[in-house]
């Protein structure tokens, strides 16, 4: 989908379909404007009461002139809306413009009024929000499903003035898309296909494209590395270990990078703690952590902007045969810190903290790392937000801002020292789990014993990757939260 800027008056705006908002059952001034042109038509069909006054419902409204039809939607009892409704309502209206017929459509929704947000912000949630429903994954299946459908141009109204920074803005969002898009096509992806070698193969092809520098290291240099926490997940299956290096280097030689890091456990039995078998073919997400960092890789790159970032992703699956660790091991870590393996179902923290001091030869600006770490956070916080933790209160409302501005929003969880204890061990410097309280919390206190040498945080995605029943498939995220918390770094240096 194309997308572009409309200045020209509403009324003088040819169009194949014209998005307009009315809230308590009066036009915006953009549906005025056509309604005068169209002889009262769309005050007429109000009149008649064929649009609810519950916020997202939607009118189609046929018209003979330059602008062919009219999508009337309803934004409620009043033309003030919080940040959520606006994108409701937009995602609304958007879903049925798909059906619409029209081949092209201007969207005038951004006179409804959101306090705080200007018009790019509701420019990029529209679009956002038109590229997400224009997603589909077929390319397993022998016959492809049907498109989408819809106009495959979308423009949006908006004052001259404005131009400039709304086709940057559109240009953003595009760029965010396209690495969603990518995460989700990773994430949906079988794991016999998503292999740690396909993950590999396919930062490659990013390098080609976009000028990136990538380095695989392959099981013996781990070995030389002393990785014996990485090494001790990947020594169950007979695909070997990955671990993915790759360097956008816009912001010059002297500043420091900052270092996403991403969990890709292309499948996860469990290993010899084996899962139960219902849902288990979900464990194909649990690499969504590394394709969340190949996406924003990919929208960064595609952006260009003035900031140094890296890219470090251990890639292997957790199997169980005569070969898997068992409860019980004791495996050494990069760092030298020994680890009791007491449940191997908790390999995502032992493949990512040897990441997490092998960054440190980076000297990182900062270092987060992405990980559908623990079902505890989504008990913790459900599918709404991503589980946030870091010592740092700068380096979390960095994060916080960066979601709530990309509607990818995360919570800060508590990283107190005392949930520390948890994880003794009788044998070895730690134990890789706690008890089940306070799982996730626990999960992230044993990375941070990894990560002193570096300001740090911790996205836990077990609850926001992927979605499960009849719309089951990746979600892409966090790509948005982690591309605008990048790009507002570029802006701040």
């Amino acid at each position: 989908m194309q997308f572009s800027t409309k200045t020209a008056a509403p009324e003088k705006t040819r169009t194949g379909c014209a998005i307009v908002a009315v809230a308590a059952g009066k036009l915006s001034p953009a549906g005025i404007a056509i309604d005068t042109l169209s002889a009262g038509a769309l005050t007429a069909a109000l009149a008649r009461g064929d649009l609810s006054a519950k916020s997202g419902a939607t009118l189609l409204v046929g018209l003979n002139g330059i602008v062919e039809r009219v999508l009337l939607v309803s934004v409620g009892e009043t033309a003030r809306l919080s940040e959520k409704a606006f994108s409701e309502a937009s995602r609304s209206a958007l879903r049925a413009l798909q059906s619409t017929g029209a081949r092209d459509a201007v969207s005038w929704l951004n006179e409804v009024e959101v306090p705080g947000r200007d018009t790019p912000w509701k420019v990029r949630i529209q679009a956002s929000a038109a590229r997400d429903l224009h997603y589909r994954f077929d390319r397993m299946k022998s016959r492809p499903d049907t498109p989408a459908g819809g106009p495959g141009s979308l423009a949006f109204g908006c004052e001259r003035s404005e131009t400039a920074v709304v086709a940057a803005e559109l240009r953003t969002a595009s760029a965010v898309a396209d690495g969603t898009d990518l995460a989700r096509d990773l994430g949906n992806l079988p794991p016999n296909v998503c292999t740690p070698a396909y993950l590999a193969d396919t930062a490659r092809k990013l390098g080609k494209q976009f000028g990136l520098k990538v380095e695989v290291l392959e099981r013996k240099q781990m070995e030389a590395l002393k990785m014996g926490a990485l090494l001790a997940v990947a020594q169950g299956s007979d695909l070997p270990p990955k671990l993915i290096v790759i360097r956008y280097e816009g912001g010059g030689p002297k500043r420091a990078p900052i270092v996403l890091v991403g969990k890709g456990i292309t499948f996860d039995t469990g290993g010899i703690s084996i899962k139960p078998s219902a849902e288990m073919d979900e464990m194909k997400f649990d690499m969504c952590g590394a394709a969340s960092v190949l996406g924003t890789m990919r929208a960064v790159a595609a952006l260009q902007p003035k900031v140094n970032l890296i890219a470090v992703i251990p890639a292997c699956e957790n199997m169980p045969s005569g070969k898997a660790t068992r409860p019980g091991d004791i495996v050494t870590s990069m760092s030298g810190q020994t680890v009791e393996i007491l449940n191997t179902d908790a390999e995502g923290r032992l493949i990512l903290c040897d990441a997490l001091t092998y960054v440190e030869r980076f000297k990182p600006a900062a270092v987060i790392d992405i990980a559908t770490l623990t079902g505890a956070c989504v008990v913790a916080l459900g599918h709404h937000h991503s589980g946030l933790f870091t010592r740092s209160d700068t380096l979390a409302a960095e994060l916080a801002v960066s979601g709530r501005d990309a509607s990818d929003t995360c919570w800060r969880m508590p990283l107190d020292d005392e949930y520390q204890e948890a994880l003794k061990s009788n044998f070895a410097d730690m134990g890789n789990v706690g008890g089940r309280a306070g799982g996730a919390v626990t999960a992230a206190c044993f990375l941070a014993r990894f990560t002193k040498a570096y300001e740090w945080a911790h996205l836990d995605i077990a609850g926001t990757a992927w979605r499960s029943g009849a719309a089951k498939g990746s979600s892409g995220r966090p790509v948005p939260l982690l591309t605008q918390f990048v790009l507002g770094r570029a802006s701040a240096a």
